[in-house]
């Protein structure tokens, strides 16, 4: 096992990421998935990790939840990909359970494939509707790969591709006066995440967007909600923005979405603006956005996310983990441990960028797999599926504690 593991290892690295392979090995953090089920992810040679990050949010309901994959079944008896040209069933029945789930008004659905082609949906959508260019983001933040989400970030991610689309700007996040000097009457919409991951998970004070909202409706601008990791449940509401009643124009949609078994991504708009695209519908697609299959694996999604027991799990999950992170920073004050964060969208924010790293590899080696946030590598995310049980999180606590004492 061990030679085949190096010989996929070694393959990858030829073929799709040298680079990756590097780091990993540099850290002895190599880790190549097999097996998987509910919270655990396992290395093809055997060795279980407790999964901590799900990749953002795609693992909400665990690894290969039954039901999604029932779902996905069930649906590939009938259905494919679908065309896009026509008249889609599964589209409108998905659409119409993702509407019902959001405020009055946020009716208007686009699929897409990944978050990143929903987001430059988003920004399209709200730079046609207002016949604006300006697009204001927060620095720190992250909104995608792909072309206008990309012009959003910070210049870590975009420097080396050359020059980006001009009448991008960026701000501090959760600071009302920067936002306020900075929209004007050329903004087409403000982006934000609700709360921002690759940033260190930073929690907004709770008037912010609704301070940020008035601000764009005075001066005719649109707020679009980044919802990718946010949303489905996370911070233990189905949408993050609910913890700031606030009302978007505009919320990106995808990661959790897929129920981790089907790609697929929304973007949800106003009905206010749903004459923009009557005229020539044709405007935007997606080949591969909303296939009939995925929307079969987001509808199974929804209901499992929005079920009160689901939402009710994170919420007590979270304060169990917030509660347990408070007692190991007190225990071992010398790692300057602070948690922050709502429901199970946490940060643990290190002393130095070096302290997280080194915890973030003993956690690694006693079975809990996590990530740092790339804008601010001092924390760690802790993300943990939303299905996770008490046993499961008293192992983490138990690995955290073994981590904390050897670096304490």
């Amino acid at each position: 096992m061990k030679n085949k593991r190096e010989d996929i290892i070694n393959l990858y690295a030829k073929h799709v990421s040298p680079g990756k392979v590097e780091t990993y090995r540099k850290y002895d953090i190599t880790f190549v998935p097999g097996p998987r089920e509910e919270c655990i992810l396992c290395d093809i040679d055997g060795r279980k990790f407790i999964n901590c990050h799900c990749n953002g949010g795609v693992f909400n309901l665990g690894h290969r939840n039954q039901k999604v994959i029932r779902a996905v079944i069930g649906a590939m008896k009938v259905y494919d990909i679908g065309n896009h040209h026509l008249i889609s069933k599964p589209k409108a029945e998905c659409a119409a359970l993702l509407a019902s789930m959001m405020p009055k008004g946020l009716n208007q659905v686009v699929f897409g494939v990944s978050g990143g082609e929903a987001i430059d949906l988003a920004i399209k959508l709200a730079r046609g509707v207002t016949g604006r260019s300006g697009i204001i983001s927060a620095k720190g933040g992250y909104h995608g790969h792909t072309g206008f989400a990309l012009a959003t970030g910070d210049a870590k991610f975009k420097d080396k591709f050359g020059s980006m689309p001009p009448a991008f700007s960026q701000v501090a996040f959760d600071d009302i006066g920067a936002m306020e000097k900075a929209v004007t009457d050329d903004t087409a919409a403000v982006i934000l995440e609700t709360v921002p991951a690759t940033m260190g998970i930073v929690v907004p004070e709770k008037t912010y967007f609704s301070r940020v909202k008035k601000i764009c409706e005075d001066r005719g601008a649109l707020l679009i909600l980044d919802e990718v990791q946010t949303g489905f449940g996370r911070t233990g509401k189905m949408w993050g923005f609910e913890n700031f009643k606030v009302l978007p124009d505009i919320v990106v949609l995808g990661k959790g979405m897929s129920g981790g078994i089907y790609p697929i991504s929304a973007t949800v708009y106003h009905e206010r603006y749903a004459d923009f695209f009557r005229k020539d519908p044709f405007v935007h697609i997606s080949t591969y956005g909303g296939s009939e299959i995925g929307c079969f694996a987001a509808m199974e999604t929804i209901k499992i996310s929005k079920s009160a027991k689901l939402l009710s799990n994170v919420l007590k999950m979270g304060n169990y983990f917030k509660k347990e992170f408070a007692r190991l920073s007190m225990r071992y004050p010398n790692l300057g441990l602070k948690v922050r964060g709502i429901g199970l969208m946490m940060g643990l924010e290190f002393k130095d960028e070096m302290t997280a790293l080194f915890i973030l590899k003993l956690l690694f080696d006693e079975g809990v797999y996590l990530v740092y946030s790339g804008n601010d590598p001092r924390v760690l995310q802790f993300l943990p599926p939303l299905i996770i049980t008490m046993p499961v999180a008293k192992r983490i606590i138990a690995a955290a504690h073994t981590a904390f004492a050897k670096m304490g």
